[in-house]
């Protein structure tokens, strides 16, 4: 995947907010590098700033190690190999910006191998960290059939979600199922084609997606700590891309009080050229924290 065709989403809201904002814009925190593109807009838009970026994927840190120069990485760029929730790495640095892009990203979802779409055959794998144990072909062939239908039923919001489960219970008592179009290609013929151009795979993926990387879990727990890493009247951006990951981060957001307030009430959605240009970003939704003065 090319910088070319990785698109940062919302990329010019984040950076004319941020410049918006009073008092010193020295460090930034970015939580999910993946290809770089808001970091890199972020470096080029304030010149003196210094930014820690994160990601779980090893490919992501071993692409940004590569794509900025070395010189840029020893006095801008801090790189580190580890999951936002575990901000332990982090030591004592404190931050003025932070952002949180969620879900999968678009090297991820492109690249076969990885499992994480319907649209190109691969293995049942989603892992956003290729080293941890649990993949989505463990769940799909381990999980009791009442499990399976509750994970789709509350993270993936099917609504028959039984009819699913009890399809692969059936499919893989014959063999295991390992590849993504298998699952798919089953899912689709229990559910039906309701919408064109929307797979009905789409929630079920998303559901073992989320399962397998403790998405919301990590959220939560990830969104909790680093607030407390900004400093004050600093800046949390959080991108979701799901109606679940939205009203967490909402809930949070009303929640942390005793450290600030959201920037605005309402939240913040692509424009309709960004859509235009960058379909991916159509679901996307923004939220800001502000730490309190």
């Amino acid at each position: 995947m090319s910088e070319q065709l990785h698109k940062p989403i919302m990329v010019k809201e984040i950076i004319s907010i941020f410049s918006e904002k009073k008092g010193s814009k020295e460090t930034f925190l970015d939580t999910t590098f993946g290809r770089g593109g808001h970091t890199r807009k972020v470096m080029e838009s304030f010149p003196g700033i210094e930014i820690t970026a994160l990601d779980q994927d090893p490919d992501a840190i071993e692409y940004g190690k590569s794509a900025f120069p070395e010189e840029v990485q020893q006095k801008k760029l801090k790189l580190a190999h580890t999951n936002f929730a575990n901000e332990d790495i982090l030591g004592n640095a404190t931050f003025d910006g932070i952002l949180m892009d969620l879900g999968v990203s678009s090297p991820q979802l492109d690249t076969a191998t990885r499992g994480f779409s319907f649209l190109h055959d691969g293995p049942l794998d989603m892992r956003m960290n290729p080293q941890q144990p649990l993949t989505a072909e463990e769940i799909v062939n381990t999980w009791e059939e009442r499990d399976l239908a509750d994970l789709f039923y509350h993270l993936g919001e099917v609504r028959k979600s039984f009819r699913v489960a009890k399809a692969i219970v059936t499919a893989r008592k014959e063999k295991r199922i390992t590849r993504t179009k298998e699952l798919a290609d089953l899912i689709a013929k229990n559910l039906g084609w309701r919408k064109s151009g929307h797979h009905p795979a789409t929630e079920c993926f998303m559901a073992l997606r989320l399962q397998v990387n403790q998405e919301l879990p990590n959220t939560e727990k990830g969104i909790r700590k680093l607030v407390q890493k900004l400093n004050a009247g600093g800046y949390f951006f959080v991108i979701t891309f799901h109606s679940l990951e939205d009203r967490l981060v909402k809930r949070l957001f009303l929640a942390l009080e005793e450290y600030g307030k959201p920037l605005f009430k309402k939240v913040i959605k692509p424009s309709k050229e960004e859509i235009s240009n960058n379909p991916r970003s159509r679901s996307a939704k923004l939220r800001i924290f502000e730490r309190a003065p």
